[in-house]
């Protein structure tokens, strides 16, 4: 009995290696296709169409039938909706402004010159940045500033203050902005291996921006306001704005 379940067992050892030596370069190839960067350009109109299959028939809404709710026509009592690009004119290419943090170097300058005593490990450390434990994120950080100079078309965005920032500072106006924002972060993927911290940031900055207006349109607040103004400094600087997730 024994013998035999040697045999049994040493059988099933060699099928598992066989499988394994098989499965291997399949999932190399299959990761290696995820993470290298696309070969062709990216069909804008076609994912638009995939993800609202009816944003042409939502388009053209006359509000006659009185089941839209989306417009706000035809009884739908649906908000008044402003896209960004609508709502804010473009800056002519010479009136274009630079931030104050312009590249990664900037970056990096700006934290060795905060006043800040951070504890590690029960430790005070005055240059937190060069830390060993803290730099791999700091640097990470900083790909995305880097992105922004060597690729100037995904990794940043005319912003609607005028400056040139990074686009996880930009308040999206297009499927196409969606899309970059898409490849801008499967890019910093594969360069960090890493979080690179800033797309929650991104994403409640673009969920605020139209829920502030979404409020203000009914209750006659000013949130939005205050945040556009809260946004138009962060751009003018190029700041990093994070979120906190539990």
């Amino acid at each position: 009995c024994s013998v035999l379940g040697r045999r049994t067992l040493r059988r099933q050892i060699s099928v598992f290696h066989t499988l394994s030596a098989r499965m291997a370069p399949s999932r190399i190839s299959a990761l290696a296709k995820h993470v290298r960067a696309p070969q062709q350009e990216v069909d804008i109109e076609d994912l638009a169409k995939r993800a609202w299959p009816d944003a042409s028939a939502a388009s053209s809404c006359s509000g006659s039938s009185g089941s839209c709710g989306s417009c706000g026509e035809g009884g739908g009592g649906g908000l008044e909706v402003v896209p960004v690009a609508a709502a804010v004119p473009k800056p002519r290419p010479e009136d274009v402004k630079l931030p104050e943090i312009k590249n990664a170097e900037d970056y990096l300058a700006s934290l060795r010159n905060r006043d800040v005593s951070v504890i590690v490990l029960g430790e005070v450390v005055k240059n937190f940045v060069d830390h060993p434990l803290v730099w791999p994120s700091v640097n990470c950080v900083a790909e995305t500033y880097r992105l922004g100079s060597d690729d100037p078309e995904l990794g940043t965005a005319i912003g609607f203050s005028g400056y040139r920032v990074s686009r996880f500072l930009h308040i999206a106006e297009s499927a196409q902005d969606l899309v970059k924002q898409g490849l801008m972060q499967r890019e910093l993927g594969r360069r960090t291996g890493s979080c690179f911290q800033r797309c929650v940031g991104m994403d409640a900055s673009n969920a605020v921006w139209g829920t502030t207006y979404d409020i203000d349109q009914k209750h006659g607040t000013k949130y939005h306001e205050r945040f556009r103004n809260f946004i138009a400094m962060c751009q003018s600087k190029n700041l990093v704005l994070g979120g906190a997730m539990t």
